[in-house]
């Protein structure tokens, strides 16, 4: 299919989208502004496409997905998905909370990652409500769900504004102390799914720090200074210009998968960071109230999944730009705190503002 779409809601069958898991129905719904198109399922709260007009007007989908649910059901990659209980890794699958250890689902030896074996990506969401511009879906975690403790009410919202900015709002409320750390795992091209590599993209982040990590992904607990290292941003840079460097952070990751530690203007909504794609001058600008964002670049991809339109998952033919707390937070009391406890509201935004520039 053409990397350009002139009635995106005719690109997907919506009828691929329906069926029953568990007793739940799940379904493809469209957000449009007039100007920007979303669809989302309820299986994982997954954003599946994301339709933004590039330079010269014409739309492209610049998020990777399936085209429908079983492929999703199968995806072993988080694509397009809210992830949680808890984002990113946690050392050994352990922690403890007030005095008293918890054993997680270990899915990534020998960690735990973004919520288990069924996490927040692997159920169906109860739909609260559904229009053009709004989306708003529920989901409630047992006390022990994945070992994690407390009963968690979580939703979460998708709005698209006028401004071409989809924003994604988490609240939640626990019985019990638990930890939490959320976000959506969109995967980007900004030149459109199936355009190559996106190691061509420019990228900006918002951050002097980033957070090491061990052999196995799990931060060190140091806050190292990007400059003069592959992991300054600081100035827009290609993504791949440095992704191959010798340095024994990127043989850990086999290229970027690192948590960045955002610069705090003060501001509830932080600017995060700011990706253009090099072939369709289309702009992704990223505000958050999180602390933290970490970069992948796509390096597991294996060209082994058939995406939308035929097409598949090159290595390296997407990046994600997670907001987040930073991994294994839990067991860094260094970090920002993840704990959420009765009578607290947890409350967490991510806003991915579309623009069109020319490239320079």
């Amino acid at each position: 299919m053409a990397l350009t779409h002139s009635d995106p809601q005719t690109a997907l069958d919506a009828a691929a989208f329906n069926k029953d898991i568990s007793g739940k129905q799940t379904a493809l719904y469209w957000l449009s502004n007039g100007t920007v198109q979303a669809a989302v399922t309820n299986y994982g709260a997954r954003l599946v496409a994301l339709f933004v007009p590039d330079r010269d007007g014409a739309l492209r989908d610049v998020v990777l997905g399936f085209d429908n649910i079983d492929q999703y059901v199968k995806d072993g990659d988080y694509h397009g998905a809210i992830v949680g209980r808890y984002a990113n890794r946690i050392a050994r699958g352990r922690f403890s909370l007030d005095g008293k250890e918890y054993a997680l689902a270990i899915n990534n030896a020998p960690n735990h990652l973004h919520g288990g074996i069924v996490g927040f990506n692997a159920v169906v969401w109860d739909v609260l409500s559904a229009d053009d511009r709004v989306l708003v879906l529920r989901h409630v975690s047992p006390d022990g769900d994945e070992g994690y403790p407390g009963r968690l009410e979580l939703t979460v919202r998708y709005t698209l504004e006028d401004s071409n900015r989809l924003s994604v709002t988490f609240e939640a409320t626990t019985d019990a102390p638990t930890v939490l750390n959320v976000c959506n795992h969109a995967y980007f091209n900004l030149n459109g799914q199936g355009s190559g590599t996106a190691m061509d993209h420019t990228l900006f982040v918002n951050a002097g720090h980033y957070t090491p990590v061990d052999e196995f992904l799990i931060p060190t607990g140091d806050l190292a200074f990007v400059t003069g290292t592959p992991f300054d941003f600081s100035t827009p840079a290609r993504i791949g210009e440095r992704v191959d460097n010798d340095h024994p952070q990127l043989y850990h990751g086999a290229g970027y998968d690192h948590n960045f530690v955002l610069i705090d203007s003060g501001e509830e909504l932080k600017l995060a960071a700011v990706a253009t794609g090099d072939k369709s001058g289309i702009q992704l600008v990223i505000h958050t109230t999180e602390p933290g964002i970490q970069l992948y670049t796509g390096n597991y991809l294996q060209a082994s999944k058939r995406l939308k339109y035929g097409l598949t998952d090159e290595r390296r033919s997407a990046f994600c730009l997670e907001t987040q707390h930073f991994p294994d937070s839990p067991n860094k009391p260094e970090f920002p705190s993840v704990e959420l406890r009765p009578g607290q509201a947890f409350y967490s935004r991510t806003d991915f503002r579309f623009l069109a520039v020319e490239n320079k």
